[in-house]
C-alpha cells in the first residue's frame, strides 16, 4: 500500500495546473508543490506520503464536522428548521436560500454552514469557539489550533458571508446579530490541519464517530449517518454529482486545498494540495480521490459480498503440514523452524478494504517470515486493487528474500494488473500451485532445503532399519529378509490399483509414492506422500478383499514386499517378530489420529 501510494504521489507531483485560492490573501502565499496523501484504516494503520504533515487550514472542511456539533448541540429537529439538505448545484459561496422561507439548502455551501454554526452550544463566543475547537480536535486526535493571520485575512475580505449572514438575519435564520456567528465561522475555517489530521477525521468518521488513533469519540453514532450524508451529495459543491459518479465516497473540500473523504466501516482519506479548479476543489486531490477509488474498488455503490473474515484460517507449518509423511528428523526440523511459514486460507470478494489488513499482518511480520502461503479456493472474488494489493506483496516479500505461494487460483483469476505490477526480477518469488497440500508440501521442502545439512539427506534403507523393524534380532530379520522379497518401481508406475486384491504389506524402502482416491467428478486426491521408512497396503490385515486407493510410484521406488501368507507364518514361527509389525502399525495409526486432531483443532479454532 505505501509502494501504491508513493507512486500516486510521485505521478500527481508533476500537476501543476489550478491555482491557489486569492480572494483571500493569505492562502495565496501556499507554495504550489505542497502535496500530501494520507489512508487512515478504522483499526488505526496509517500510510502517508509527501507533506502530509503541512499545516493548512480547514475552510469549508469544516463546515461538516461543525454540521454535527450543531445537530449534538441543538437537536436534528431544529437544525432542520435552519437549514436543509438539498444539493444546490451552485458554487459554494453561492447565495442558495429558500423562496419564502430563506432556510439555506444544505449545510455544505457558505449560507448554511452559517447557518449551522449559528446553532452550536455555548454561553458566549469564548465558550461556542471552545466547543467547535474541541470537537474537531477529537475527531483529528489532537489538540487544533487557529490560524490568526489567516483568520484576520477572512474577517477583513469576508465581504460576501457578511452580506450572507445578514440575509440570514433578516429571515429570522440568525436570531441574533451576524457578526458574532460570522466571527465565529471565520475562525472555524481558519484551524489548522494537515492531510493527516483530515484522514483521522475522515477515519473517524468511518468509524462510527470513534477516533480509531485515540479510541475516543468525537461524535455521536446516530448522527455519523446525517454528516456522511450531506458530505455524499453537498461536500465539494457543483462538482458533486460528478464525484458521486466518479469517485464515489461521502467528502468535503476546502479551498484551503484540503480534501476530506470517508469509506464508511473502512477507512478515512485525507489529501492536501493547494491549487485550486474552477469550482475550489483540489487539482490533485481530486485526481488522487478518483485513482484511489478506481484502483482500489472503493466506490461505496460497489461493496464486496460481506463475509464474517477475510482470513478463514491462519496457520503455520508448526501447526500443521502437508499429507507427505516424513522422517522423524525432517518433523523436528519442521517443528522447529515452520513457524516461519504462515498459512493464511481466504474467503469472500476480495477488494483494497477485503484484503489490506490481511497483507499488512503478513508485511509486518518482517523477516521473521520465510515463507507465505494463500489459499484461494473459497474466494469468491477479485477485484483489480486486490490483484495489484497482491503483486505489491511479492514484490515486497521477495526484497526481503521471501516466497509467496498462491494455491488453488489461476494466473487469470488475478488479471493483468497482477502481472503487470509484479517486478520482472520478483517473478520467480511467485508460485502457483493447484492444490493446498501441493503448495504446502513446498513449503515444506524449501524450509527443509533451508534448515537441513547436505549429510543429513535421507539415504535408502535396508530391511534391518525399516522403523517397523526396529529391535528386532538378527534371527527374525533374516527370515524377514529372506520371506519379503524386494520390488522397484519406476516412475509414475502404479505400485497398487483401487480393485486389486488386498493380498501384501508394503515396506518402502527407497523413493517415494502417494496415495490417490478418484473423485466422483473425474480427477484424483491425494491422500498422502509417503517416503522411505514408511508403511503401506495394511488394509491386507484386515481381511480388506480389495485395494480401496491406488498408490502411484513418484520416483523410483523400491519396497520389501510381505504378503499376509508370510506374515501368517510368522505370527506361529517368529511371534516376537509378527508382534512387533503390529506394533508398529498401530503407533503409525495413532499417530496419524493424533496430527489429525490437531489439524482439525487448527482449522476449527
Amino acid at each position: 500500500m505505501q509502494a501504491y501510494l508513493q507512486k500516486l504521489h510521485r505521478t500527481l507531483s508533476a500537476d501543476f495546473s489550478g491555482q491557489a485560492a486569492s480572494y483571500i490573501p493569505e492562502l495565496a502565499k501556499a507554495d504550489p508543490a505542497w502535496f500530501g496523501i494520507v489512508i487512515a484504516t478504522v483499526d488505526g494503520q496509517v500510510y502517508e506520503v509527501g507533506d502530509s504533515r503541512q499545516p493548512f487550514t480547514m475552510q469549508s472542511v469544516s463546515k461538516a464536522l461543525v454540521y454535527g456539533v450543531a445537530l449534538e448541540d441543538a437537536g436534528a429537529e431544529r437544525v432542520r428548521r435552519t437549514v436543509g439538505v438539498e444539493p444546490s448545484g451552485e458554487a459554494f459561496n453561492s447565495i442558495s436560500l429558500e423562496p419564502g422561507t430563506g432556510r439555506p439548502l444544505n449545510p455544505m455551501i457558505n449560507a448554511g454552514a452559517i447557518a449551522a454554526t449559528s446553532l452550536v452550544g455555548g454561553a458566549g463566543p469564548q465558550e461556542r469557539l471552545a466547543r467547535i475547537v474541541s470537537a474537531l480536535s477529537r475527531y483529528a486526535g489532537r489538540p487544533l489550533a487557529i490560524d490568526e493571520a489567516v483568520f484576520e485575512s477572512e474577517r477583513d475580505t469576508g465581504h460576501r458571508n457578511r452580506a450572507i449572514g445578514h440575509l440570514l438575519r433578516s429571515f429570522g435564520i440568525l436570531d441574533t446579530d451576524p457578526e458574532a456567528t460570522l466571527e465565529l465561522y471565520f475562525r472555524q475555517c481558519s484551524l489548522l490541519v494537515d492531510a493527516h489530521a483530515l484522514a483521522m477525521m475522515a477515519a473517524t468518521l468511518a468509524n462510527g464517530g470513534v477516533n480509531p488513533g485515540t479510541g475516543e469519540r468525537a461524535v455521536q453514532a446516530e448522527l455519523v449517518g446525517p454528516i456522511l450524508s450531506v458530505m455524499t451529495t453537498c461536500g465539494v459543491y457543483d462538482f458533486t454529482g460528478e464525484w458521486v459518479y466518479r469517485v464515489g465516497l461521502p467528502a468535503k473540500s476546502g479551498v484551503g486545498g484540503g480534501i476530506m473523504a470517508v469509506l464508511p466501516g473502512q477507512l478515512g482519506i485525507g489529501v492536501f494540495s493547494p491549487l485550486l479548479d474552477e469550482r475550489g476543489n483540489s487539482v490533485r486531490g481530486v485526481k488522487v480521490c478518483e485513482a484511489l477509488s478506481r484502483d482500489l474498488g472503493l466506490h461505496f455503490l460497489r461493496p464486496p459480498r460481506l463475509v464474517a473474515s477475510t482470513v478463514r484460517t491462519r496457520y503455520t507449518l508448526a501447526q500443521m503440514r502437508s499429507k507427505r509423511q516424513r522422517t522423524a528428523e525432517e518433523r523436528q526440523r519442521l517443528a522447529e523452524h515452520g513457524h516461519t511459514a504462515q498459512v493464511l486460507e481466504l474467503q469472500g470478494d476480495l477488494r483494497f478494504s477485503t484484503l489490506e489488513p490481511v497483507l499488512r499482518e503478513v508485511e509486518q511480520a518482517g523477516d521473521t517470515l520465510a515463507l507465505v502461503m494463500l489459499d484461494f479456493r473459497r474466494v469468491t472474488g477479485i477485484d483489480p486493487a486486490a490483484a495489484r494489493l497482491l503483486a505489491a506483496l511479492v514484490n515486497t516479500c521477495a526484497e526481503r528474500g521471501q516466497a509467496v505461494v498462491l494455491s488453488r487460483v489461476k494466473r487469470g483469476d488475478l488479471q493483468e494488473d497482477f502481472q503487470a505490477e509484479v517486478h520482472p526480477r520478483h517473478q520467480t518469488a511467485v508460485l502457483f500451485q493447484p492444490q493446498l497440500d501441493l503448495g504446502l508440501e513446498w513449503c515444506e521442502r524449501r524450509l527443509l532445503e533451508r534448515h537441513t545439512p547436505a549429510r543429513s539427506r535421507a539415504a535408502p534403507l535396508s530391511v534391518s532399519a525399516h522403523p517397523l523393524c526396529a529391535g528386532a534380532d538378527a534371527r527374525d530379520l533374516a527370515w524377514l529378509e529372506a520371506h519379503a522379497p524386494r520390488q522397484v518401481w519406476e516412475p509414475g508406475a502404479w505400485v497398487l490399483r483401487r480393485g486389486d486384491p488386498a493380498d501384501s504389506l508394503y515396506l518402502l524402502l527407497r523413493g517415494e509414492v502417494s496415495v490417490l482416491i478418484g473423485l466422483p467428478k473425474g480427477g484424483s486426491q491425494r491422500l498422502a506422500t509417503l517416503c522411505a521408512g514408511a508403511t503401506f497396503g495394511e488394509a491386507a490385515l484386515l481381511d480388506a478383499a480389495v485395494r480401496g486407493a491406488d498408490v502411484r510410484a513418484d520416483v523410483e521406488v523400491e519396497c520389501a514386499v510381505l504378503s499376509v501368507a508370510a506374515l501368517r507364518q510368522a505370527e506361529l514361527e517368529h511371534p516376537a517378530l509378527a508382534l512387533r509389525i503390529f506394533k508398529g502399525l498401530l503407533r503409525s495409526a495413532a499417530a496419524a489420529t493424533t496430527r489429525l486432531t490437531g489439524e482439525v483443532e487448527v482449522l476449527e479454532g
